[in-house]
């Protein structure tokens, strides 16, 4: 563990924290700390931040009730910026946007950037408005009945793929079955948070049980 008094604040004994979500991964805001609000953060596990326009420290969340607590804060390899890991409940920007980063500056023309959460984006917007020839409009006019179905089927091709040891359609069908479970998962109204949460819930209660087996 690296210790507060080996970090590098500057000379206004402040530190850059780059603030991110813990399950999606997306950087959530560029913020400054002291020893005295990072001691803070440290102690109650929630963000506490140094305000450089108003001169004080400020608790996230204190008044708009959007805490961000804290899983784990991080030094680079210089000691003189910090990544925190938060799990938030709720914007993390003023504008009420989930994070400060929302306007893009530069898109490549040869490199797509690809996330689940673009591919939800894509999937809702299918289901909103039915484009014509839209394999994804389709599933969604036919219904669940269709959706289920194919979700089964793809499901079964993946069992197929891995049982003939082919990596690369085991890879593809994996791929196909994730997207039609993706498809099911707007169809119910069901997010991606919902299911990350649901699997780091799950890591937490896992590592609780191998430690009691230990003891």
């Amino acid at each position: 563990m690296v210790d507060i008094e080996e970090l590098k604040f500057d000379e206004k004994g402040l530190i850059p924290a780059i603030v991110v979500d813990s399950v999606s991964k997306r950087v959530l805001t560029l913020a400054y700390m002291n020893k005295e609000s990072l001691r803070i953060s440290m102690e109650k596990e929630l963000s506490c931040f140094y305000s450089r326009s108003r001169q004080k420290l400020w608790l996230k969340g204190e008044t708009s009730g959007n805490y961000q607590h804290i899983v784990s804060i991080t030094a680079d390899c210089d000691r003189d910026a910090l990544v925190v890991l938060v799990e938030p409940d709720g914007p993390a920007c003023h504008m009420g946007t989930f994070s400060c980063f929302e306007y893009p500056v530069f898109n490549s023309s040869e490199r797509q950037e690809f996330s689940y959460e673009q591919l939800m984006e894509l999937i809702k917007g299918r289901k909103e408005e039915m484009k014509e020839g839209s394999y994804t409009s389709y599933l969604f006019e036919k219904g669940m009945d269709k959706i289920l179905k194919k979700v089964g089927e793809e499901s079964t091709e993946v069992v197929i793929a891995a049982k003939n040891e082919d990596k690369k359609e085991t890879v593809y069908e994996i791929a196909d079955l994730a997207y039609h479970v993706m498809v099911l998962m707007v169809e119910k109204g069901i997010s991606l948070e919902e299911v990350f949460r649901e699997l780091a819930s799950r890591h937490v209660i896992d590592k609780k049980v191998k430690q009691e087996k230990m003891v």
